[in-house]
């Protein structure tokens, strides 16, 4: 039997502005998660917060896709949104919840989804991600890190399984568009498209030899859905390791040197992602509201479940103090960067803006600009 493995994201209210979710809101998804495995709709099931999003991880046996799954993801968004965000006036209530008409998926409708379904091993860890005040092109680095560099993964070498390679699906969000790239043989055909993040994003990764899934992460973009900023994506990522798959030390490392992505203030200015603990109360933003941040969830799966280090709970992979490292350079990076005010590449490029407020900057000017 298959183990589905499903990671489904909200933005639903936050105390201060974008500091994070109230408690109540976090005690009463977990409530009803804990009445969805009781009842059988989940094997199991943890809920999480980074930044001011709301992260639901679940397993069980339905598939991806599933309108049992997805439901219950949808209902305990409106129900914290409506018993608890809204009556406490929280910031941006409801915020990722655009439209009501949910049948059967909530793709489409604002929430981040990341699914994976597989047979599993004998030991099968995964790492799940989650980032704040970013987009889903925040992805395309750390995976092309994880699964098609050897500077990175030691596996791609010496492991005879990792050898043999993997398969990337690409979307094109502006077309609507997938194509699928066998590494290493088109390695620079997925550069071509992946260093282009705002528009072409790593939807998920496959072993060449035998087809079995690697990873998938969440393709979501609100101002495409919306027609204007309505708040960053805050994507999701789920990544399986070791036993064929890169090790866990592999997966991470690509985390190290910072990476730049869209996102942080107001959706507008690019920022370092920053690698946070969620133990230490870390995965909250301050500075600019950022700067974007990244917590990393490990479990086992056995028998359709999570395993964690206190049962459901997961090991906190950025906890390692090493990490101060990392975190140290991208507070730098943050501040030179906000040392150029609104200046590109401070700022969004002239695309990625016309899905925030400029364009009504600028509408406001258009009579007063003359020909030369």
């Amino acid at each position: 039997m298959k183990t589905t493995l499903s990671v489904i994201k909200a933005d639903v209210g936050s105390v201060a502005g974008h500091y994070k979710p109230h408690e109540e809101m976090l005690r009463l998804a977990r409530r009803r998660l804990s009445e969805a495995k009781e009842t059988g709709i989940i094997n199991s099931g943890y809920v999480q917060s980074v930044g001011d999003d709301i992260l639901l991880i679940m397993t069980h046996s339905k598939g991806e896709n599933s309108p049992d799954i997805h439901g219950l993801a949808w209902s305990i968004f409106n129900e914290v949104t409506e018993k608890v965000a809204k009556p406490l006036k929280l910031y941006a209530a409801g915020q990722d919840l655009l439209s009501n008409a949910f049948s059967g998926t909530v793709k489409g409708l604002g929430p981040g989804v990341a699914e994976l379904e597989f047979e599993e091993r004998k030991s099968d860890p995964v790492v799940v991600f989650a980032a704040d005040k970013t987009e889903p092109g925040a992805w395309n680095l750390p995976l092309y890190r994880i699964f098609a560099s050897p500077d990175n993964t030691a596996g791609l070498v010496i492991d005879p399984i990792l050898h043999k390679g993997f398969v990337f699906q690409v979307l094109d969000l502006h077309e609507n568009k997938m194509v699928d790239l066998k590494m290493p043989d088109e390695l620079y055909m997925l550069l071509a498209l992946i260093g282009t993040p705002g528009r072409y994003v790593i939807n998920r990764i496959w072993r060449v030899h035998d087809g079995e899934p690697a990873a998938a992460t969440s393709t979501t973009r609100l101002s495409l859905i919306a027609g204007k900023y309505v708040g960053k994506d805050d994507p999701v990522m789920i990544v399986r390791a070791q036993a064929g798959f890169p090790a866990i030390g592999e997966i991470l490392s690509a985390f190290t040197p910072p990476i730049i992505v869209n996102g942080w203030m107001r959706g507008s200015h690019r920022g370092p992602l920053m690698p946070v603990s969620f133990k230490e109360g870390h995965n909250v933003v301050s500075y600019f509201d950022g700067p974007p941040r990244v917590i990393a969830m490990g479990w086992q799966i056995s028998n359709g479940r999570l395993i964690g280090v206190d049962g459901e709970e997961p090991a906190d992979l950025f906890a390692d103090p090493f990490w101060d490292y990392t975190r140290m350079k991208c507070a730098e990076l943050a501040i030179y960067l906000r040392s150029m005010g609104e200046f590109e590449p401070a700022r969004l490029g002239e695309e990625e803006m016309e899905y925030t407020t400029l364009p009504s900057i600028l509408e406001s000017l258009k009579d007063r600009f003359k020909k030369i």
